[in-house]
């Protein structure tokens, strides 16, 4: 999925003002003009009318200073423009323009600093440009967001000189503008081509159809070798006098509910990325797929409370709608109430449907709650249920140990394994499609899994 042009935050520009109530300073040149002056001094010890030398330098000094301070406009003479050129999504590189507008007769030297959180680029934005008199000049740096949701960009700070560089101005530009952070819509789309094409289906405006797979009649043909029987139209063969088969295509408007927990357990960096960040990219490469194949998607994230809620619907407006519900979730530090979620979808969804539960395991003596939650959904519908895998922990299960401690170590990991593997072994006993998998590979597992559901009729 590309991004639309509505999801490119729109370019801001303001007049500059003066930053402070005396905006202006000594420019660099000055000081260094002055350190030289200070060099009479050494003849001034044998000679004391050097000292005047270095006292008329000074003054001389300080009148060039005010003359070049005077040929300086005023900071309302000059125009910021801030221009994204793409959508902000995590972890995906994207430039920012800054365009100066000098509205003066006046050379200048800009140097611009944007004042810019530290989620959206961890060092100061900042450059250095010309601007010609009564043209404009633009400066380019990148932003890589590291965190999704709303966020904001704040002041523009410019420090002006003019072409001998002894004075400054300071002024800034209010350019204060509300940012949403989207998923990494880049990886959702290669993810979502890639599974398709891998799986021979051919996309269509907004379905995707699989010959010889699914439940719904399509149209007929002359058999083909390879051909299941089952699938041969007596009656057509009759009329034509030669065999002739059905064609179908995959069920369309069926409903897939994606149900995120995004409780303390989801907060576990795996990588750069929580393990939420992973689930809500995997999420998105679901959704994408299946609304290419007719079906409604919804979206259910919660942790003690239901966060997000987006009714199960199709169409392009809907996927909109479905990423930027995606980019406001956020961690929760409390413990998930899966059982609410559980009755807060038996609720909304009465017919049955494939839900696409991402979750963590907490580590308990107990039955994990989350798991007594899937599993009073399964009479009604079909489960599938994941949990995303921690490395470090496989690590630690397959390392040899050198020492007692570690001897312990390795122990805990492969119980903690072997309690997983239970808890996912009952949960596939009572109906549901439970797996462990690693981050890197969630979302071409759902894809997979999903489109495996579709040609198996299992919904």
């Amino acid at each position: 999925m590309s991004a639309p042009a509505a999801m490119i935050p729109e370019s801001v520009e303001a007049n500059a003002h003066a930053s402070k109530r005396w905006g202006f300073a000594f420019g660099y040149r000055f000081f260094l003009l002055f350190l030289i002056g200070i060099v009479w001094l050494v003849p001034a010890f044998v000679d004391r009318r050097f000292v005047y030398a270095m006292m008329a330098w000074d003054l001389l000094l300080i009148l060039a200073w005010a003359v070049d301070l005077r040929s300086l406009p005023k900071p309302e003479r000059l125009r910021i423009r801030r221009s994204w050129g793409a959508s902000l999504a995590l972890t995906v590189s994207s430039q920012v323009m800054l365009t100066v507008e000098n509205r003066s007769d006046a050379v200048l030297h800009v140097h611009v600093s944007d004042g810019l959180p530290s989620s959206l680029r961890k060092s100061p934005a900042e450059f250095d440009v010309w601007v010609p008199a009564r043209g404009e000049a633009q400066g380019n740096y990148s932003v890589n967001p590291t965190q999704r949701g709303t966020t904001a960009a704040s002041n523009i700070y410019l420090r002006c000189e003019g072409k001998f560089r002894l004075a400054q101005r300071w002024a800034m530009a209010d350019l204060h503008q509300e940012l949403t952070v989207y998923p990494d819509l880049h990886q959702a789309k290669r993810q979502a081509v890639y599974l398709i094409r891998s799986r021979q289906i051919a996309l269509e405006k907004r379905f995707s159809r699989v010959r010889g797979a699914g439940k719904a009649f399509e149209s007929l043909r002359e058999y083909r070798d390879g051909d299941d029987f089952g699938d041969i139209c007596w009656t057509a063969t009759a009329r034509r006098g030669k065999l002739i088969t059905r064609l179908y295509e995959l069920e369309k408007s069926q409903t897939i509910w994606l149900v995120l927990d995004t409780g303390r357990l989801m907060r576990t960096r795996v990588g750069s990325l929580s393990k939420l960040d992973h689930a809500v990219n995997a999420a998105l490469a679901l959704a994408e797929v299946a609304l290419l194949t007719g079906d409604r998607v919804g979206l259910l994230a919660y942790a003690r409370t239901i966060r997000h809620r987006v009714p199960a619907m199709r169409g392009s407006i809907h996927l909109r709608q479905f990423v930027e519900s995606l980019a406001q979730v956020s961690e929760d530090e409390w413990e998930a109430d899966h059982l609410r979620a559980a009755a807060q979808l038996m609720r909304d969804q009465k017919r049955r449907s494939l839900v696409v539960w991402i979750t963590e395991l907490a580590e308990t003596a107990m039955t994990p709650e989350v798991v007594e939650a899937a599993s009073k959904l399964l009479p009604r519908h079909l489960v599938v249920f994941v949990v995303i895998g921690q490395p470090d922990l496989q690590a630690s299960a397959s390392h040899r140990p050198e020492s007692i401690r570690e001897m312990y170590q390795v122990s805990a990991a492969q119980e903690v394994i072997h309690r997983r593997e239970l808890l996912l072994a009952r949960l596939r006993e009572r109906g549901a499609l439970a797996t462990e998998v690693d981050s890197a590979e969630l979302a071409p597992m759902l894809v997979n899994s999903y489109l495996d559901i579709k040609q198996k009729n299992q919904l």
